[in-house]
């Protein structure tokens, strides 16, 4: 076997735990030894029984002398109880809902048992411990047992029991840190790390083995910014001289007044574009708070300069708002813009109704497009991925602007200017997720930050309230209230459909959510809402396994007014902007990110109206209640980041789709020591003379294009 090597390949995988453990993202035998544990229990002190006090997390070494299973009169549950002799004591020791024990474990045995001692009328107990026979090397018991993220079905067990049987092939591990580099950080090397981070001696192989595997997450992220500073500073762009009086008659046509913030990043931006050296810089603001408008300044300001501009979205969604937007932005200049995705190819041509401006709109072939872009006839361009196919050359790109700047990497970056003249296009990455400046500064390196804080004077703060079952009625009557009034509401249903504990009291999380049980939980949701609670209003849903154009078709009568209530999951983009939405109901609150709540939040409160969010939470506990009541109150997008970094750590924050974070496994925002070392090591880094670290990086931005 070889890293590389199915874990089917492993004793006791069946086809079942296979799908369980892809869940998890174990496919191969490297997946399984860089699946990490997030926490340990210490059951290295073996003490005798006689010795033991209540509370104490332990292990005991004894024989069986009785063993059996009996059903609970009161439950109906099955208890399996064992009396345990050392030589010092006897101790009970008892297991609920596992009727197996009994057959497994038998009388006259010598097993370790592992656990937290308890105490009950009968005197001391230990409550469902891990056990395991006596033998030299032991996996679950008498060590510091290392316990994991579980998925339903599988058990802290079987994962340690796999993890034993590939320990071995951390010998095969290359260590991509070169030596004197590895020493400069004062690293440990890779495969000590990993064997200790899995079978530890104590708690310094810890912390030794967090040191190596937290620094080569955050080093990547680093290394991957440095490349980008180092091509830049060596890097012409084209001088986009300010045209100050458009400009002004740009703004004075604008039917809102610019807030502070927007002055001041598109100030910076329009300084920028004026300089020889490409602009690389990071718009960050809250949803609704005027992005747009910003990159429409920057985008003017090019275009009258003769260039052209590329506008990339995440998704045709959130392209064709930008498409629409950009055409009403720019609608007073004779600017041609066109709009390409896989689906969808436009220009601004024939005259159409877009928000109620007259717009124009003509579907062309991708060759005819191509042609067009290739001849610079057409000077905005604005699509998905499909912007960086091989068969779009552009004539005169200055200004690149993407919604999500991960996805846009240094091969991305470089595709375009290879396709182009010596001068390399400024950059401006947006976005509507509220990065606090410190993680900003770890996730996008030497990125310069724009951030727009301010929302428009118009705007109302949105009124938000967390409501329990008891209060569900009232939120159902103001809603049907709203829709009288002739406002809409968007409804989001959860995507983590179960929870369950396991073993070890940990809550594990169902992630396995297919598209067929995203469109069971809206279907049931969309169910509810359209028979039961508002059959006299006009319901409607999406979800992830709607085609495209049924996706558009329904968001454009929504848009339209035709739709009074959508529901939806949290994977669907509703990008479109319905300023006439004034409640945002959440189900299952519990189950988001606090920054992902507020992004749900600033869909609705896009005009003058007073908007609402309601959060409907099924049982939560006291830190979840906590999180949202910190929510209910709180309106900043970057205090609530701030906040839910500290309390849940950037995974759980912003999802996996932001930033690779997916690829933090084991380092977090609280790391500031090894974010600066990070950051200091590799500040100025020689790629040349480090091949690995370069290819490092491109394994990297492989692994964040696949998610």
């Amino acid at each position: 076997m070889n890293l590389k090597e199915k874990v089917t390949k492993l004793n006791r995988i069946g086809k079942t735990l296979e799908k369980r453990l892809s869940v998890l993202g174990i496919e191969t035998v490297e997946d399984l030894l860089f699946y990490f544990p997030f926490r340990y229990e210490d059951y290295s002190s073996i003490l005798t029984i006689a010795s033991l006090q209540a509370g104490q997390e332990v292990t005991i070494k004894g024989k069986i002398e009785l063993i059996n299973s009996k059903r609970s009169h009161k439950s109906r549950k099955i208890i399996t109880e064992a009396l345990i002799f050392d030589g010092s004591e006897r101790l009970r020791v008892v297991w609920f809902g596992q009727p197996f024990i009994s057959k497994n474990l038998h009388v006259g045995e010598e097993l370790f048992f592992s656990g937290k001692v308890k105490s009950d009328i009968f005197g001391l107990q230990m409550v469902s411990p891990a056990y395991e026979r006596v033998k030299k090397e032991t996996t679950h018991t008498a060590r510091i047992v290392p316990i994991y993220p579980l998925t339903i079905g599988i058990t802290q067990k079987q994962i340690r029991f796999l993890v034993s049987q590939v320990v071995h092939y951390v010998d095969e591990i290359v260590d991509w840190l070169p030596d004197d580099v590895r020493d400069v950080a004062d690293v440990m090397e890779l495969r000590e790390a990993i064997r200790s981070i899995h079978f530890p001696e104590n708690q310094d192989d810890i912390a030794h083995a967090e040191k190596r595997l937290k620094f080569d997450e955050l080093f990547v992220l680093q290394l991957r910014a440095e490349m980008l500073r180092q091509a830049i500073s060596v890097s012409k762009a084209p001088v986009i001289k300010f045209q100050e009086n458009y400009t002004k008659e740009f703004v004075a046509s604008l039917p809102f007044e610019l807030t502070k913030d927007q002055k001041v990043a598109s100030w910076e931006i329009i300084q920028d574009l004026g300089k020889a050296k490409p602009m690389n810089r990071l718009l960050e603001g809250d949803v609704g708070s005027g992005k747009t408008v910003v990159a429409g300044m920057a985008t003017l300001n090019t275009v009258l300069n003769n260039y052209q501009v590329a506008i990339m979205a995440p998704t045709e969604i959130l392209a064709k708002q930008h498409y629409e937007s950009f055409c009403v932005l720019l609608k007073d200049h004779e600017i041609n813009v066109c709009l390409l995705t896989r689906s969808m190819r436009f220009i601004n041509r024939d005259k159409v109704e877009i928000n109620g401006d007259n717009v124009e709109k003509e579907s062309l072939s991708l060759k005819e497009l191509s042609e067009k872009i290739e001849s610079g006839k057409i000077n905005v361009i604005i699509g998905t991925h499909a912007l960086l196919s091989d068969k779009i050359k552009f004539k005169d790109l200055a200004l690149v602007i993407v919604d999500e700047q991960h996805r846009f990497g240094v091969e991305q970056r470089a595709s375009l200017i290879r396709r182009q003249s010596a001068l390399v296009p400024h950059f401006l990455s947006m976005t509507a997720t509220p990065i606090p400046r410190s993680f900003a500064l770890t996730m996008y390196g030497d990125l310069d930050l724009s951030i727009i804080k301010q929302m428009p004077k118009d705007r109302k703060v949105i009124k938000t309230r967390l409501v329990d079952d008891h209060n569900r009625q009232k939120a159902y009557d103001f809603i049907r209230e709203q829709v009288k009034q002739g406002r809409q509401v968007f409804v989001i249903c959860p995507l983590i459909e179960q929870k369950e504990k396991d073993e070890n009291e940990i809550e594990i999380i169902n992630y396995s959510f297919t598209g067929s049980q995203e469109k069971k939980s809206v279907l049931i949701e969309y169910e509810k809402l359209n028979k039961q609670i508002f059959p006299d209003l006009r319901v409607d849903y999406l979800h992830g396994k709607l085609k495209s154009v049924e996706k558009d078709e329904k968001m454009q009568n929504f848009a339209s007014g035709k739709i009074d209530i959508l529901v939806s999951t949290s994977v669907v983009e509703v990008g479109v902007d319905i300023p006439n939405a004034s409640v945002m109901m959440i189900e299952g609150a519990e189950n988001f990110g606090l920054a992902q709540l507020h992004q749900f939040r600033g869909r609705v409160g896009r005009s003058s109206h007073q908007s609402y969010c309601f959060l409907f939470t099924t049982k939560t506990s006291v830190k979840s209640k906590e999180r949202l009541e910190f929510f209910e109150k709180t309106n900043d997008g970057f205090v609530l980041a701030e906040y839910d970094l500290q309390v849940r750590g950037p995974g759980a924050v912003y999802g996996t789709s932001q930033s690779g974070l997916m690829n933090l496994k084991i380092a977090t925002m609280k790391d500031i020591s090894i974010i600066k070392l990070a950051r200091d090591v590799a500040r100025g880094m020689d790629f040349q003379k480090y091949p690995s670290l370069k290819k490092k990086v491109g394994e990297w931005e492989k692994d964040v294009h696949l998610e």
